[in-house]
């Protein structure tokens, strides 16, 4: 089957949706709000639909990851949010050299696990 994508967009849930979509803001996505139960996030090509919707199971085992071209300078910027401090759910690990390339992790308030990364050039 051959076929041309536009977008991939996943659907991902929250605790909280007021408070995840200020995270969302203050990282920097732009909101579209859908209803007063939806919002989609996005930036240049990327983007998601954030929902209010909590499945703990789900939600724990809930992960996206967003190739970035500088994982160092990313993470310094993530820090520089202070995340951890206004969303006291929130998470940071920091950045792991692996042999595919690089990345950090962040849990938003609600335990959705993130991955920025960047692949080693072939």
């Amino acid at each position: 089957m051959q076929f041309k994508t536009k977008s991939i967009r996943p659907f991902i849930g929250s605790k909280n949706l007021a408070e995840s979509r200020q995270f969302y803001k203050e990282l920097g996505f732009n909101e579209s709000i859908l209803s007063s139960n939806m919002s989609y996030f996005s930036t240049e090509n990327f983007g998601f639909y954030l929902q209010d919707a909590y499945v703990k199971d789900w939600i724990d085992n809930t992960m996206v990851f967003m190739e970035v071209e500088n994982v160092e300078e990313f993470w310094e910027s993530l820090v520089a949010l202070h995340l951890t401090k206004k969303y006291p759910t929130a998470k940071l690990v920091p950045i792991r050299h692996l042999d595919w390339g690089k990345e950090c992790f962040l849990h938003d308030p609600s335990g959705i696990l993130w991955h920025f990364g960047a692949f080693t050039p072939q």
